[in-house]
């Protein structure tokens, strides 16, 4: 009768516990982000996504981009599709801090609040590209037969190596575990 109560009252802590424990892993929260929280940026991306655990609302999220001045950078049109909103941007042209502020919202879930940054470094100039000096079919295909021969003497020495190895086992088990005894042959009278 002891055990049994001890065994209720187990069962019955381990699933207080579990209830506590395991009811704010389903509520909602971000999964990913692009660009990601912190992340440093050179080239200007054309909106910003945000992924969550619960399925969003087609109505009443809100994503909002700022600029180092404070000024906002989205065009302002968001974007559900299923678990992510995205929202599009203006080109970004000014180097800063970039702060991305989201309210998000699910039907079965408490509205996601927050706001996280990323560091966009703006080109220092926009120009054209230099050329630059490429090398020959001849000059490349010269290098790639040196590189085929040194890596194709190299793989040989190992296969020579292995099987220089194999032979030697094949003696040290024989040596070791005795191989087929032959009695010896007697001459019949």
């Amino acid at each position: 009768m002891k055990v049994g109560r001890v065994f209720r009252s187990t069962i019955s802590g381990t699933i207080v516990l579990l209830s506590i424990f395991v009811a704010p892993a389903f509520a909602n929260s971000i999964t990913a982000s692009v660009p990601q929280a912190g992340s440093v940026l050179t080239t200007s991306p054309n909106s910003i996504a945000i992924s969550t655990a619960a399925a969003l609302s087609e109505q009443g999220s809100l994503i909002v981009v700022n600029n180092p001045n404070g000024v906002a950078v989205d065009d302002g049109s968001i974007t559900i599709n299923g678990n992510t909103a995205e929202v599009g941007l203006t080109e970004l042209v000014t180097t800063g801090v970039y702060t991305v502020n989201y309210t998000l919202l699910s039907d079965t879930e408490d509205p996601l609040t927050g706001s996280y940054t990323f560091l966009f470094n703006a080109p220092s100039s926009v120009g054209s590209p230099t050329p630059t000096p490429t090398q020959t079919s001849a000059e490349t295909t010269l290098e790639n037969q040196n590189l085929n021969s040194g890596s194709n003497a190299f793989v040989y020495t190992l296969l020579v190596i292995a099987a220089f190895v194999f032979i030697f086992l094949v003696w040290y088990a024989k040596q070791t575990f005795g191989g087929v005894k032959r009695s010896p042959k007697t001459k019949r009278k």
